[in-house]
């Protein structure tokens, strides 16, 4: 008999251990799928192609192309409010960008051409749609259902690690409007816009004042009869990023040739020419971006600074009327809501073809809109310019070891260990989970980092024997205290109405990094391993090591890169 570990007896002897044949280094064979060809799916193609050998990869994409969010979005005025210059992955510069925000179509080109040029549509099954992931602990796989759209075909697949890129801004929903659908006219959301849609001429009703509703406005208002545009809250608007970066002396914008937002022909064959000099301008408004995390500090001199200086940039843009400046300017802190340049929106409202509606809208009948005054106000179109469900709750089941996030989330706040993955959802790594930056700047470059973070743990999982691995609840739970106990020093925690708080008045933010957009790179510089529990191929966590011998001494690479290398000749 046997004495084991905390004094139990065996009856039988413990299996001998047995060393592994493979040397140190071997990387397990493992398939990934992901869910998404937007900018994160795409950008993890590449990823994988450059961190992990021994792999296969695979990404569902529900639409018939690439592009996610820019494939879908194509309201009027739809564009970028990062500079496009900055809107790219550090890995594949535009510097042909045609004006200082990109729009949404220019946008779109860049990610298709990116995956013409790099080769990825092999990697892409556009017009597939997850629709269930169930993980089999026995397996250590992830089981999936997918529909083929096309077709309507359902067929299974399985992966060892499951990658949700799906993202957060395009699963749009209709507004909670009583009759909504019982409206005569033209019903559009501005996430499901009808290519070719006619409305010069025509009434039309604009519901809210958020990223989408501040862009569509300005477009639509030269061409229409009449625009009636329904607001119920205030928002902060900012200059533009051209225009602050323009009143700094010395600016790296004195010696950029532009045509208003346009980069003139010689400005861009310039930026061609002089990949240098070209980076310097990329880095020199990146800093710019990242420098604004102290004006989010609630109570702050800068906070107060900048609240004083956007009431007036506002009450300008609204040619001081009084009654605008009281719908539109807020008591709430700079920040609370997403900040925005929502460049000509300001001044749109002021013209004599626009109304401004806060009065709250009871009901949609069938000729227009009923408001609680008695009102009903006649239009032609209605557009819901109201957002997208951003509760973070998967569109489909996923089931982990002890049940469905969908319902885990739902009961209660959705949280994440640094946002990207749950306990007891082995193998399961998220894009832009709750609390990521995503209101901290561009999301290609923070993309770019969780996917470098997400291959480091697949490596180590495939060259250490192990078989998965999530975070513990205690290492999350520790996580979610320090969000919950940093939030109130921010103004995203303010009284106000924002889709950082899934859309309440008050509430945990869910949608926010609890730092500066440098803090969450640095975050994730290093994998945190003492925060996983694994689940091995064998009972010794040190079988990975394998015949005594190294993957870095066999094969035709440098076998002695320790001493450094030697200069080409």
């Amino acid at each position: 008999m046997y004495e084991l570990a905390g004094g139990s007896i065996a009856t039988s002897p413990p299996e001998l251990y047995k060393v592994s044949e493979a040397p140190l280094g071997t990387a397990r064979h493992v398939r990934i799928i992901t869910i998404g060809a937007g900018a994160s799916g795409i950008n993890m193609i590449r990823t994988l192609q450059k961190k992990l050998t021994n792999y296969e990869h695979i990404v569902y994409e529900k639409n018939p192309s690439v592009g996610g969010t820019w494939y879908e979005n194509r309201y009027p005025g739809c564009q970028c409010d990062i500079p496009a210059h900055n809107y790219q992955f550090s890995w594949k510069h535009n510097p042909s960008w045609s004006t200082f925000f990109a729009s949404a179509p220019e946008i779109e080109s860049y990610l298709c051409r990116i995956c013409d040029e790099e080769n990825m549509y092999p990697s892409i099954k556009t017009s597939h749609q997850v629709t269930s992931a169930i993980w089999n602990e026995s397996e250590s796989q992830w089981e999936l259902k997918i529909q083929n759209l096309k077709n309507n075909e359902i067929f299974t697949d399985s992966c060892h690690f499951l990658l949700n890129a799906a993202g957060i801004l395009n699963n749009w929903k209709w507004p909670d409007i009583k009759g909504l659908h019982d409206f005569r006219g033209d019903l559009l959301h501005t996430a499901a816009w009808p290519e070719g849609y006619q409305y010069a001429d025509k009434k039309v009703a604009v519901i809210g004042n958020g990223s989408s509703g501040v862009q569509v406005v300005p477009a639509i208002q030269p061409d229409v009869q009449e625009l009636v545009h329904f607001i119920r809250s205030p928002l902060w608007v900012t200059p533009t990023q051209q225009q602050m970066i323009a009143r700094t002396p010395g600016n790296i914008l004195e010696s950029i040739e532009m045509d208003g937002d346009k980069f003139t022909p010689a400005q861009i064959e310039k930026f061609n020419a002089d990949p240098e000099y070209y980076l310097k301008f990329v880095k020199a408004v990146e800093e710019d971006i990242n420098n604004k995390f102290p004006l989010l500090i609630k109570d702050s001199p800068t906070q107060k600074y900048a609240q004083g200086m956007l009431t007036q940039f506002m009450a300008a843009c609204l040619d001081n009327d009084e009654r605008l400046i009281k719908l539109l300017i807020p008591s709430f802190p700079v920040g609370c809501r997403r900040l925005t340049p929502a460049v000509g929106y300001l001044q749109s409202l002021t013209r004599s073809n626009v109304r401004v509606v806060s009065d709250q809208i009871v009901e949609v009948v069938p000729n227009g809109i009923k408001i609680s005054t008695g009102e009903v106000i006649e239009v032609d179109a209605l557009v819901c310019a109201t957002g997208f469900d951003v509760s973070f709750c998967p569109r489909f089941p996923v089931v982990g070891r002890h049940g469905n996030l969908q319902d885990l989330w739902k009961k209660e706040t959705p949280r994440a260990y640094m946002s990207s993955s749950v306990p007891n959802f082995p193998n399961y790594f998220m894009f832009l989970g709750p609390n990521a930056p995503i209101g901290h700047g561009s999301v290609f470059t923070i993309t770019e980092h969780v996917a470098t973070y997400i291959c480091t743990i697949i490596a180590k999982c495939q060259t250490e024997s192990i078989l998965s691995i999530s975070p513990t609840p205690s290492a999350l739970s520790d996580f979610s205290e320090h969000i919950n106990a940093f939030m109130p020093r921010t103004a995203w925690s303010g009284s106000c109405r924002s889709w950082f708080k899934d859309g309440k008045e008050e509430g945990p933010v869910t949608a926010l990094h609890p730092g500066s957009r440098i803090h969450w790179f640095h975050m994730l510089e290093r994998f945190r391993g003492e925060d996983f529990e694994y689940v091995r191929e064998a009972k010794n966590r040190f079988k990975y090591l394998g015949n005594g011998f190294s993957t870095m001494e066999l094969g035709q690479g440098d076998k002695t890169w320790y001493l450094g290398g030697l200069k080409e000749v």
